[in-house]
């Protein structure tokens, strides 16, 4: 990982040149561009709050019962957090096949390109995110001091989905149907993770499952720090980041043994 982090260190301005054109490319041709990336969150949070507050009647632990602006962004934060994982996941199985150009130039870090697919989704999410503190220090209750630690809460998430599109992107070469067995598991994810429902609502037996979980954990500790101004539980915060560094690590350790055989299999 540390030959990886100084490869992109030392090409920045081609990491920077990807990472505008895979951006600038979910909205080529649309009238409004990158404003998409701020609209869209507010619509969306209009869909959840009516859905699920309205029809549905759903209740959350700690929030007024008749706030129906608190319950959308409780819902939004983890729906956020949980895009940004299933579209990283998503898209590195195929990721090295649609650049299969690069692969026979020995010049090109190919590394480079599930980091650059995880920095784009990751400028997404800072933009849904900064339409949720907007809108908590608006309509919310204010923002909290705890607001300032959401990179620090959200930085064990990147590092995992960061060594897992690693490994994706490299196996998903030798492996083509990786990307069809990828679809339902990353959907498993948003039921194993408390994106729709509170982690109250699980039996007690099951809650230290979740610290498993990076999603959760980190769902879980983005909605304290936002909506109710609680830092994170620094031990299972801990463990969520020792997670996601070993996975980051193997993920780039799995991606350059890998990388050797990509042009004999494409």
């Amino acid at each position: 990982m540390r030959q990886v982090l100084r490869q992109s260190w030392l090409q920045r301005p081609l990491f920077l040149k990807l990472l505008l054109r895979d951006f600038a490319e979910r909205y080529r041709g649309s009238y409004l561009g990158v404003l998409w990336s701020f609209m869209l969150p507010l619509l969306s949070l209009l869909v959840f709050t009516f859905f699920f507050g309205v029809i549905f009647k759903l209740r959350w632990a700690g929030l007024d019962s008749h706030s129906l602006s608190a319950l959308g962004l409780v819902l939004f934060i983890g729906l956020a957090l949980y895009n940004f994982f299933a579209e990283c996941l998503g898209r590195a199985p195929g990721l090295i096949l649609a650049h299969q150009n690069y692969v026979k130039n020995v010049v090109f870090p190919l590394e480079m390109l599930p980091a650059v697919m995880v920095a784009s989704a990751l400028l997404t999410l800072i933009a849904t995110l900064v339409v949720i503190l907007s809108l908590q220090a608006v309509w919310g209750s204010g923002l909290a001091w705890t607001a300032l630690l959401l990179p620090v809460v959200v930085l064990p998430l990147m590092l995992f989905v960061l060594g897992l599109s690693w490994f994706l992107a490299a196996l998903g070469v030798y492996i083509r149907d990786i990307q069809q067995m990828i679809v339902p598991l990353v959907q498993l994810m948003m039921f194993l993770s408390p994106v729709f429902y509170p982690i109250e609502a699980l039996p007690e037996s099951m809650r230290p499952w979740l610290q498993l979980n990076p999603l959760a954990v980190v769902i879980e500790q983005t909605r304290a720090i936002i909506l109710f101004g609680q830092p994170p539980g620094w031990i299972s915060y801990s463990l969520c980041l020792a997670l996601g560094l070993a996975m980051a690590l193997l993920g780039a350790w799995w991606f350059a043994r890998t990388r050797k055989g990509f042009a004999d299999v494409l």
